[in-house]
This record gives C-alpha cells, sequence and structure tokens, in this order.
C-alpha cells in the first residue's frame, strides 16, 4: 500500500479530453499513457481506457473512466496529471457537465479531415461554463483529406482560438502527444482550496463491484479523506466507512488517503448505485461540510420503453438480469408493467435512443435472454379537468379524453452543424417534423468562400418536439446532407400540443404496445402508414386478419392481411359434388371458429414499424 502523503498543489493537474464522436479522443489518451509510461507496451491495446465489449466494437465511450499520469516535465518536477476520460454521445451529457466539473482544464479534440461538429459545440459551451482552460488540439493531420488550414480558421472564428494556440498532433501515429502534455502542464491551472478544511469531494462517476459496494469516482475539492473515515452523502444523507481508496494507473491502487485536488475512487460498502448518485457530494460523518458543490441534480430519463421477454416464463431472468445492469448503471429506471398483448415485463427508462439500445443489447448478451421492445415513446404532462398534473410515460396510461384539459410535450433546443449546401434540405426537415427555426450562424467567415474552398458551414438552432426525435430523425438527417451533417439537443422545457391516443387493433383486438401518442394533424397519416407496414410485416393466418387505426371509438385506417386458403379438394377425385360442398362448408365454419378463439402471434418488427413509418411516407407529408 502507498504511504499517504498530501501532495502540493501546484504539481497537480486534473484535466479531460472533450470531443465529438470519432474524432480520436481514446486515441489521444492512449499516446498519453504511452508515452508517461503508466502503462508498459507488453500491456497496451488500442483504446485501453474503454473496456466494455461495446465500447470497442461501437468506437464510442459509454462510462467516464479516469487515469493518473505521472509526467516528467522540462523543469525538472514530476508532475500528476488527472486524466478522466468521457463519453462523447449527447446521452451521456450530464456524465461529461460531472467530469467537466471534476476538472480545471479540457482538452479539445477536433478531427482534421471533418471540422467543427454540434458535440464540439456542446461540449465548448459546457466547458466555458465550468470557467475551464481550453487546449484546442486538431487531430488526425496525417490523413490524406485533412484540411488542417482551414479547420484551423473555422476553430478561430467559431471559437476565439488563435492560430497559435491550436496544437497539431497525429493520435494514431503519436505525434505532437509531448506538446500535448507540456500545454497541459503550462496552461491548465493547478487546483485551489478554500481553506476550510472540510471535506467536500464530487462524485463524478461509480460503479458496483460485487466485493466491495458501490466504488464512488470522486475528486476531493476540499479537506482530505483517510481510509476507514466515516463519510455522508450531502443529498440524501446516506452514511457509511471509506472501506478502502484507490487511485488509478489505469488499474486501481489501494491508498491510505486522498488530499484536495486528488481524483480516485472510495469503496462504499453501498449495495445499490442509486443511493450514491452522479453529481453528489461526498463529506465527512464527524464534521460535515455545511455547503455542497453546486451542479447537482437527479438524473431524469427522457425515453421510455417496455421490455418483455418472448417466453413469459423468463420474467423472473429479466427482472433479476435488470437488478445485476441497473448496479452499474444507475442512469437505468425500470417498473413492473402488464401488457394484454406481451404480458408482464417492465416499463423502462432511458436517457436516449442510444442508451436504450446499449441496454437491450447488453441484456440479451450478457444474461442470454430473448426480449421484445416497444416502440419508444416520451414523457408527457397531462393537465386534468379536475386541475391536477398526471406525468405520462406510456400511451396506455394516457387518461380519458374527457378528463384531459391539455398535453403537454418535451421540447428540445436542436443544433445542426451542416455544409452550407444543405441548408435547405436541412430545414425541409426539421419542418416535417414540426420543428421552428430559431437562428443561423455561419462558423466561418469566408462563409464557404475564401479559405474554406467553397465548403462553408453553418450551425443551424431550432426547436422542436422531443418525439419527433424517435422517427428516425437521426437516420434521415444523415442521408439528406449525404452524411455530412451533425447535431446536438438539449432539453428545455414543455409546450401545451393538440395531442391524441392512437390505438391499433389487431384481429379487433386493442394491442396495447403499440399505442401511440401522435398530433392530431399526423394521425390519420401514421395511423394509414402503420397499418400498412404491419400488413406485410404479421403473417398470414387461415383466417382474414384486419388491423385497424382508431381514435377513441373512430377507426381512421384499416387494412386485411387475406387468410391462407388449404386446399380441403386435393384429394376429391371426381365424385358428386355435394361432397366438395360439404367439404368447403366445414372449412368456413372451422375458419369462423377459429377467428373467435385464434390468437394472432405479433413479431418484434412489429414494434419498430411504428418508428419507421416517419422514414417510409415522409416525404408525402
Amino acid at each position: 500500500m502507498l504511504r499517504f502523503s498530501v501532495m502540493d498543489l501546484e504539481y497537480i493537474r486534473n484535466f479531460c479530453i472533450i470531443a465529438h464522436i470519432d474524432h480520436g479522443k481514446s486515441t489521444l489518451a492512449d499516446r498519453m499513457l504511452e508515452y508517461t509510461g503508466t502503462i508498459s507496451p507488453r500491456d497496451m491495446k488500442e483504446q485501453l481506457l474503454d473496456d466494455m465489449d461495446l465500447e470497442r466494437e461501437r468506437g464510442i465511450t459509454i462510462k467516464a473512466k479516469a487515469v493518473r499520469l505521472q509526467y516528467d516535465y522540462e523543469d525538472g518536477n514530476a508532475y500528476e496529471l488527472n486524466l478522466i476520460d468521457t463519453p462523447g454521445h449527447v446521452d451521456f451529457t450530464y456524465e461529461v457537465s460531472r467530469s467537466l466539473s471534476a476538472c480545471e482544464g479540457a482538452v479539445l479534440v477536433v478531427d482534421a479531415s471533418q471540422g467543427i461538429q454540434a458535440q464540439t459545440l456542446a461540449n465548448v459551451y459546457m466547458a466555458l461554463d465550468q470557467d475551464l482552460e481550453l487546449i484546442p488540439v486538431l487531430n488526425k493531420i496525417d490523413l490524406p483529406n485533412a484540411e488542417p488550414e482551414r479547420i484551423i480558421e473555422e476553430m478561430c472564428d467559431a471559437l476565439g482560438f488563435t492560430a497559435s494556440e491550436v496544437l497539431q498532433v497525429s493520435a494514431k501515429e503519436g505525434l505532437g502527444t509531448k506538446e500535448v502534455l507540456d500545454a497541459i502542464v503550462e496552461r491548465v491551472p493547478p487546483p485551489r482550496r478554500n481553506g476550510t478544511g472540510q471535506l467536500r469531494a464530487l462524485i463524478f462517476d461509480s460503479k458496483y463491484d460485487s466485493y466491495k459496494g458501490v466504488i464512488a469516482y470522486v475528486r476531493v475539492f476540499d479537506g482530505q479523506v483517510s481510509s476507514g473515515e466515516e463519510l455522508k452523502l450531502m443529498s440524501n444523507g446516506v452514511e457509511f466507512e471509506g472501506q478502502e481508496l484507490t487511485v488509478f494507473t489505469p488499474w486501481p491502487k489501494a491508498v491510505l488517503g486522498l488530499s484536495s485536488g486528488e481524483v480516485g475512487g472510495i469503496a462504499t460498502g453501498l449495495k445499490e448505485v442509486r443511493r450514491c448518485r452522479v453529481g453528489d457530494t461526498l463529506t465527512s460523518a464527524g464534521t460535515p461540510a455545511t455547503e455542497a458543490l453546486p451542479g447537482y441534480r437527479p438524473l431524469k430519463p427522457m425515453v421510455f420503453a417496455g421490455l418483455y421477454p418472448v417466453d413469459t416464463r423468463e420474467y423472473t431472468s429479466l427482472r433479476d438480469a435488470l437488478d445485476k445492469l441497473t448496479l452499474n448503471d444507475a442512469s437505468l429506471s425500470y417498473e413492473p408493467e402488464e401488457s394484454l398483448a406481451l404480458g408482464p415485463g417492465f416499463r423502462c427508462g432511458f436517457l436516449g435512443l442510444l442508451h436504450m439500445d446499449i441496454v437491450q443489447e447488453r441484456l440479451e448478451r450478457e444474461y442470454g435472454l430473448d426480449l421484445i421492445t416497444t416502440s419508444p415513446s416520451v414523457g408527457y404532462r397531462v393537465n386534468l379537468r379536475s386541475g391536477g398534473l398526471k406525468l405520462v410515460e406510456s400511451p396506455t396510461d394516457l387518461p380519458h379524453g374527457g378528463d384531459i384539459e391539455s398535453i403537454e410535450e418535451p421540447l428540445l433546443n436542436l443544433t445542426i452543424i451542416t455544409p452550407d449546401s444543405f441548408i435547405g434540405s436541412v430545414m425541409e426537415l426539421v419542418q416535417e417534423h414540426r420543428g421552428k427555426y430559431s437562428k443561423m450562424e455561419y462558423l466561418n467567415s469566408g462563409q464557404g468562400n475564401g479559405a474554406s474552398g467553397g465548403r462553408g458551414r453553418v450551425s443551424l438552432e431550432f426547436q422542436m418536439p422531443l418525439a419527433e426525435m424517435l422517427l428516425e430523425f437521426y437516420d434521415q438527417l444523415k442521408s439528406r446532407t449525404k452524411g455530412y451533417a451533425s447535431m446536438d439537443y438539449s432539453l428545455t422545457g414543455y409546450v401545451a400540443a393538440p395531442l391524441v391516443k392512437l390505438d391499433l387493433l389487431v384481429n379487433e383486438q386493442p394491442v396495447d404496445a403499440l399505442s401511440l401518442i401522435v398530433h392530431a394533424d399526423q394521425a390519420y397519416r401514421r395511423g394509414k402508414g402503420l397499418v400498412h407496414s404491419l400488413r406485410g410485416i404479421i403473417p398470414r393466418q387461415l383466417f382474414d386478419v384486419p388491423i385497424q387505426a382508431a381514435i377513441g371509438n373512430r377507426v381512421i385506417a384499416r387494412e386485411t392481411i387475406k387468410a391462407l386458403r388449404k386446399n380441403v379438394l386435393a384429394k376429391c377425385y371426381g365424385g358428386d359434388v355435394s361432397r366438395k360442398r360439404k367439404l368447403l362448408q366445414k372449412q368456413a365454419e372451422g375458419k369462423k371458429r377459429m377467428k373467435r378463439v385464434g390468437n394472432v402471434e405479433i413479431p418484434q418488427e412489429a414494434f419498430m414499424a411504428v418508428l419507421k413509418v416517419g422514414k417510409q411516407d415522409g416525404s408525402n407529408r
């Protein structure tokens, strides 16, 4: 075990790396680990900090990671560099914001071939809100299609840097790694003390260990914490003993204590990650701090979907799998739900569509479950005529129309960055999804003429309902802009809208898992497109199967799946016609009886067809 000694704050630098997806953030972190000797060549592998299988397969960072680097600077002093590797996707924006709160500086990585993207701007604004020192880095300068001069000009115009501040590197080849480390030492300010001496540590991430309980990843802002000390969480008052303190090198290494300015892990012994939330402040139970660190807020799910086992006998296995998964993912919420069509299952809340996709894949891959996932929906606020307010996360929970005064849907601030040649296509797409234009800003002073070589790029801002984001909006955006556009969004509040519940009936029986809450102006188009899609997805039966879309008691669209016909006359070689007539009459009676008692099996594709309707007939809006 290492000796507990208080590190001089002048030789500590806490920083993170922020970037758009696939701009080389994790690769740059690998080069830093190599250059500082933190990782031996024998232990090195690509994307070392992305240790989850899904992270490595998809090339994205899902969970924040921390690692301590020892860097011998040219002034002869050894500096402690604490790197916090942050997620890059917009679904995990809150984790990024808490990671930024744990740092004094941020390395901003921009791809030399793609330039500034929407999440680049979003991350920059978050870093500026936290008053962080930004170090701009232009990565992938060795690519054949790299345009460093144009991208540097774009960074200077849009973000206010000077050309001399931007470091040009190739993380893949290791070019410029020393310059980046030197800039961190020179430009990022050391941590500051407030002088009270009371322990305050920010929890910027947490994970579950089956032996040690919840391990909180913390940045100590004030005071110091020792192994075995009684600690307290300020948001909920939970007390526990700090059983083991670690620093990450990048693997956990036990220490006797952590002092102000340092980053490490604390084994809490708690058995629920929900009790140790990201953004909470940790303090001493004996002499607690009087004021928590600013910025904490509980995570709220934005997208909801039902998870059901294909075999209802696996319900208990699904419940156990969700229990275990939430130990390492406190942002996942779930509660039991019963569907008339699918049986028992769970209504789950997610941070976004990517988060939902990752959770579903982990459940199927890690726990061997075969699941049906209903189409995702968002949460609505329903103002009742009685004066109350009800939060509705599932269409089946929507009150009767006579009890509703108004329905409010969540609204997004949407930022899209695209080449100026696609402005018309982007505006048309957003308007089709009920979006409203806010403003437009060119990212380079040439506006597509001077140094940009006719490739001017603009930042467009809109307001758009969150529900429209679920209708394959991102896929359509990439299609219409030939893959050049990027987007970022944030929830701004709720707005009243004329919304109705659209029910789907299969064989004259409502399928609650296929119900939707849609805008009244789009109800007929959505209903018609959905029944048309389901007609091609649901397998044919030995009887006619009607598929209907209805609002209340009014059917607005219908399709019929024609019956399969069994040739009951195949064995009749000649004979009296009355015999054939009897066989056909008997078959007709059997089909009527089967229709009364028969169940229609609905495949998984039917539930996802709800999302694809917007793509199939988007041109007809």
